[in-house]
């Protein structure tokens, strides 16, 4: 990215939330904790401080398909970055002391979830979207099992799953291609390639969370299943998300919270997999309020499908569009968007080839991918705080059907 100082750079592996068995819920995320932990090569400390001393920035994430470890430094510590990040991911130590510790912050990131009302609540929703499955569970893990995880748990995940296939090295901003691809070779050249462990197919089925507690607002998330990311429908499922709930100008807020005052909070997304994909719809309201929220709710997704306007979607795309070249302007988001689409499609397009894509899906297309959403509807819903007169899932599945 000619012009900038900074570069950001990391690894991203194809190994997080869903490749866990019932036993292992939450190991991911543990694994992720502990790389900062330690090395062959470096304490704790020293991995911070490496980084740190020339004033970057080191973190890493855990989400359901992925583990990334990335860093973003200005240009003369890339060699230093790329160093530090290649030796957490390869040469964590494991240290028995240190695992107790990081014990004990995890318990504390569990609990803190658990009273974040409108985080924990995305938990629910997607463990009633896909029940008893790998894809449904918390990524953190359920206290009791994050409890008894031990070294040879972490290691054994580590020799499973963290596999040369299933790494993708990504760097973006102030970096040398040749240069990144040198230091690449020396880090992760002498990996062999083995067979990973493959992961389950999505199974959606749709079931509702209700959590009763008294607290002052209502949180209410539905979903439907959607498209995954290599679906045809891609592109039109967020188009479709955004006019219905992405913005100010959207359906949902301009319905819900501008004309009836109903709700703070109100927003649709989608999100994607490889099999399998959702539409999510989350609000929090007043209990007196849950009933006409939940209802509006699902009419405004049922009046959308039968068909948005061409101003409607004109705006959703131009959304997709500036948010695209938007994030172009980060070597973050450069980074982050060059590992996630390898990962995916096996090559990276070009933003003018996503651009032209966008702009390409008509409405009809719009309208048969919400169609589909429709089609014998099986929605999961999760609901928290004074929800007892909330309807239930069932009634807002004839709803949506009606």
């Amino acid at each position: 990215m000619p012009g900038l100082h900074s570069a950001a750079l990391g690894v991203w592996v194809s190994a997080g939330g869903r490749d866990e068995r019932a036993e292992q819920n939450g190991i991911a995320h543990f694994l992720e904790h502990m790389a900062f932990k330690g090395t062959a090569r470096r304490s704790a400390v020293e991995i911070a401080e490496a980084i740190e001393d020339v004033g970057g920035f080191i973190n890493a994430y855990t989400s359901r398909d992925v583990t990334a470890y990335y860093v973003r430094v200005l240009q003369a510590d890339v060699g230093l970055a790329f160093d530090v990040i290649s030796d957490i991911v390869l040469n964590p130590v494991f240290d028995a002391r240190e695992i107790e510790i990081e014990r004990g912050v995890i318990l504390q990131e569990i609990g803190q979830a658990l009273d974040t009302p409108d985080d924990v609540i995305f938990d629910w929703l997607q463990e009633a979207a896909y029940p008893d499955q790998a894809i449904g569970r918390t990524i953190l893990g359920p206290a009791e099992r994050v409890s008894g995880f031990s070294r040879s748990d972490l290691s054994g995940f580590v020799s499973e799953h963290y596999a040369p296939d299933r790494m993708i090295v990504s760097a973006a901003g102030a970096v040398d291609h040749d240069s990144i691809v040198r230091m690449a070779e020396t880090a992760f050249g002498h990996l062999a390639p083995r067979q990973s462990v493959s992961r389950d197919p999505a199974r959606w089925q749709g079931a509702e969370a209700r959590h009763l507690k008294s607290l002052e607002q209502a949180h209410f998330a539905l979903a439907l299943e959607g498209p995954g990311y290599r679906s045809d429908d891609f592109y039109a499922a967020q188009i479709f998300a955004n006019a219905l709930g992405g913005g100010m100008s959207s359906r949902l807020f301009q319905k819900i919270r501008e004309e009836r005052g109903l709700c703070y909070t109100i927003f649709a997304q989608s999100g994607f997999h490889d099999d399998t994909g959702m539409l999510t719809v989350y609000a929090g309201t007043g209990a007196e309020d849950i009933v006409d929220l939940a209802n509006l709710t699902v009419d405004e997704i049922r009046r959308a499908a039968d068909g948005l306007s061409a101003p409607e979607i004109a705006r959703a795309k131009a959304q997709l569009r500036a948010g695209l070249l938007m994030g172009l302007e980060s070597p973050s988001n450069q980074t982050e968007r060059l590992a996630r689409t390898l990962a995916i499609w096996g090559r990276v397009p070009d933003a003018a080839e996503v651009a032209d894509r966008i702009a390409a899906v008509t409405a009809t297309q719009i309208r048969d991918h919400a169609e589909r959403l429709l089609l014998d509807a099986r929605p999961a819903l999760a609901l928290y705080g004074p929800v007892a007169t909330a309807p239930a899932r069932e009634a807002l599945a004839e709803r949506l059907a009606a």
